[in-house]
């Protein structure tokens, strides 16, 4: 069984500002689930409604070094619609940061 790993900074139905979310929310739900363990991990935003936030379940954390300080990473993982969804939470590092360190852990 080969893994497949979607890293986007948004997805549908959680968060969407543009066509990535609609691309994210939709293609991973039609790979053949016999075949590909499939995965959605996506920064755990404020803006997501609670009636997600409440699905989620916490798996792990962890600190890394960034610069002059220790940094938090918290990692939250949901089921919605028989698909994983991995939560990344962290302090104040940028989205485009955090997910050039989200592949950095996939990989």
């Amino acid at each position: 069984m080969k893994k497949v790993l979607f890293v986007a900074s948004e997805c549908v139905p959680f968060v969407k500002t543009g066509g990535l979310a609609d691309v994210v929310g939709s293609l991973p739900k039609y790979l053949d689930k016999e075949q590909f363990d499939v995965r959605v991990m996506l920064p755990k935003y404020m803006m997501i409604p609670d009636h997600f936030k409440q699905n989620m379940q916490y798996k792990t954390h962890f600190y890394m070094e960034l610069n002059w300080r220790s940094q938090y990473v918290g990692v939250l993982e949901s089921v919605e619609s028989i698909l994983p969804y991995l939560w990344i939470k962290f302090g104040c590092l940028s989205i485009l940061l955090a997910l050039e360190l989200l592949v950095q852990l996939a990989s």
